[in-house]
């Protein structure tokens, strides 16, 4: 059973206005030298987005792994959040979509940044486009195990007792689990596997019941862009370890491009 959407928006873009999407960034990983040295990239892309942005979407990891105290929040990334609330000071709406590696995200964006924050797919529209964005993770068949973590780490109770533990013990916990997932050890491009990529699955079987002329992913680090049917899109945003791709919507199409400054 495909997963309702949990908020409609709605957007009109005129000529030369654009929205943005981009995921996967996994600052912190997988040493301190070159998460800064993507970060540094990040923020510039930012900048050379902002003079055309209507609306900019980050759907998730943004982080390698990102945990909300009462009164702390991981350090580092100060780049990167400052850029975001320039950009917000400058009225650019931005959204942010949890993924697996940051689904800790509580009040801290939208209180401090002005930024919402979604843990679900959401769906809205951009002219006459129909359009279903979500981070990617759990959806689609398989992958039980994985949904039953996500349900355990997104239980209230699981998160009151990790609260309870000390900041250095459990950020310290995190970034050790977070060395053992795969952006971290890529070294080659995935392979694209057709009718079994399970998010395509996924958009086939929210498309029967709700037409969507673009569905946009994350979490699968594979930049894609491919026929859901002949009258819809499935793209997959890819990463920023290994790809910097993103998406670009104007008022005609979406692209998926690629930042090399």
């Amino acid at each position: 059973m495909a997963e309702e959407p949990v908020e409609s928006l709605s957007f009109k873009l005129s000529k030369g206005e654009k929205i943005y999407f981009a995921s996967d960034f996994h600052l912190g990983t997988p040493d301190r030298k070159s998460s800064l040295e993507r970060e540094l990239k990040i923020v510039r892309w930012l900048t050379e987005i902002s003079g055309d942005a209507k609306a900019i979407f980050l759907v998730g990891d943004l982080f390698d792994f990102w945990f909300e105290y009462k009164h702390t929040i991981p350090k580092g990334f100060i780049r990167f959040l400052g850029k975001l609330a320039e950009l917000r000071d400058r009225n650019i709406p931005i959204f942010f979509f949890t993924g697996n590696h940051d689904l800790w995200m509580f009040d801290y964006f939208p209180s401090e940044l002005g930024i919402p924050v979604y843990s679900r797919p959401v769906s809205f529209q951009v002219n006459d486009k129909n359009i279903y964005v979500g981070h990617g993770d759990g959806l689609g068949p398989g992958d039980s195990f994985y949904k039953f973590l996500k349900g355990v780490f997104s239980n209230k109770l699981s998160q009151w007792l990790f609260h309870r533990i000390h900041p250095n013990t459990g950020v310290g916990i995190a970034k050790y689990w977070s060395k053992r997932s795969r952006i971290s050890s890529e070294d080659q491009e995935d392979q694209f596997l057709g009718d079994k990529e399970v998010l395509l699955q996924y958009c086939r079987s929210v498309e029967i019941n709700n037409h969507h002329d673009y569905y946009i992913f994350g979490h699968r680090h594979l930049p894609l862009e491919t026929e859901v049917t002949k009258n819809s899109k499935y793209f997959n945003l890819g990463e920023w370890v290994n790809h910097f791709t993103y998406l670009e919507l104007d008022e005609n199409e979406a692209s998926l491009k690629s930042f090399d400054t």
